[in-house]
């Protein structure tokens, strides 16, 4: 399966060499670990709570996987995307691509991180120290996924 929703915690290498392991087609991998950070804005994290609707935001994820196959050829993508509770240091998002040629894996995971940033299905809260704050996406999320769009 090339996505996968879960609470569970996941590690990065081990997942590079699941999906490499055996493989001869391939000449690019490229991958992309986001971590949750300790401080955002200046304010601490102490949590960043990630809510999901199983049934819903995995197919949403699912047609930003085949809109990347449409528009590079990759061999193969995996993406891991985690939901609740993830404490500072842990990873979030796990994106994979898999091209003969490395242009195609950095564009297919380049535009699939910035079209999961933008337009996932997850609602997103930081918790610390001064209390609790919905986040959304910055404008500069925003402008970085445009490039994708056609002129």
């Amino acid at each position: 399966m090339a996505v996968r929703v879960q609470t569970e915690a996941f590690d990065a290498g081990r997942l590079l060499s699941d999906m490499t392991a055996g493989r001869s087609d391939a000449g690019a991998v490229v991958t992309f670990t986001g971590v949750a950070r300790d401080a955002t804005a200046g304010a601490a994290v102490t949590t960043l709570e990630l809510e999901a609707y199983p049934g819903f935001t995995e197919p949403a994820i699912e047609a930003l996987e085949a809109e990347a196959r449409a528009h590079f050829t990759v061999l193969d993508i995996l993406i891991v995307h985690r939901h609740g509770p993830i404490a500072p240091g842990e990873a979030i998002v796990f994106v994979a691509a898999v091209a003969e040629h490395r242009r195609a894996a950095f564009q297919a995971a380049d535009f699939l991180m910035d079209k999961l940033k933008t337009e996932a299905p997850f609602w997103k809260k930081e918790s610390g120290p001064d209390g609790e704050r919905w986040i959304e996406p910055r404008t500069p999320d925003y402008e970085d996924v445009e490039r994708w769009s056609p002129s």
